[in-house]
């Protein structure tokens, strides 16, 4: 019988998880202070400044946009540390965080893009994998309500229609197809990596 080895610091469920949330809270904040138009997403810049499928996600276009998207990140920190998601569900959040905005290039429309919804959205489906694949009893229910009610909001938002809708309780406009695109690529790459981690037996 093979001993469960000891786990300290970032090794620890759910502790990368807090210290990314952490840092996208933080890198967010201290972009405000930046010129957007050299951070934010412009699909005729996507190839020759590929730096904004990183940072358009640190961009907020009113002080509103700013304080919901950090409430909100707050929520998905604590999402994934009440889950005890394991580091490599955590990295693979890191991993998806550029495609959320590669794949606004289908919507060419879209000028300018910024906001960290779409990662935001990314994470809760990267833990909501977690707890319907690995969850134990009442983990795994929840994980199943949220994964219904994550595919109804997308549904209920039409990613495929317009670009952007302005929602009554913000002063900003929203782009579904970054929730939607988020949402896939948090969700593919968790379950990536826990396939990985089966077929090699560990």
């Amino acid at each position: 019988m093979k001993a469960e080895p000891l786990r300290t610091g970032l090794h620890r469920p759910g502790r990368l998880w807090l210290v990314i949330s952490t840092a996208l809270a933080l890198l967010a904040a201290a972009s405000w202070w930046l010129d957007r138009s050299l951070i934010d997403w412009q699909p005729a810049l996507a190839w020759r400044e590929p730096w904004r499928w990183w940072s358009a996600a640190l961009v907020h276009w009113s002080v509103m946009h700013f304080w919901a998207n950090l409430l909100a990140t707050a929520l998905v920190a604590a999402y994934g540390w009440a889950a005890r998601v394991p580091p490599r569900v955590a990295w693979a959040w890191v991993v998806s965080w550029p495609f959320t905005q590669l794949a606004l290039l289908a919507k060419p429309e879209l000028l300018h893009y910024g906001g960290l919804s779409g990662v935001l959205h990314g994470g809760v489906a990267a833990v909501t994998v977690w707890l319907v694949l690995r969850g134990q009893g009442a983990q795994r229910t929840i994980g199943w309500m949220m994964l219904i009610g994550q595919v109804v909001k997308l549904l209920i938002e039409e990613p495929w229609g317009a670009a952007l809708h302005a929602p009554t309780e913000l002063d900003v406009a929203v782009a579904p197809l970054a929730h939607a695109s988020g949402s896939m690529a948090g969700a593919v790459f968790t379950l990536a990596v826990l396939a990985r981690r089966k077929a090699g037996g560990v």
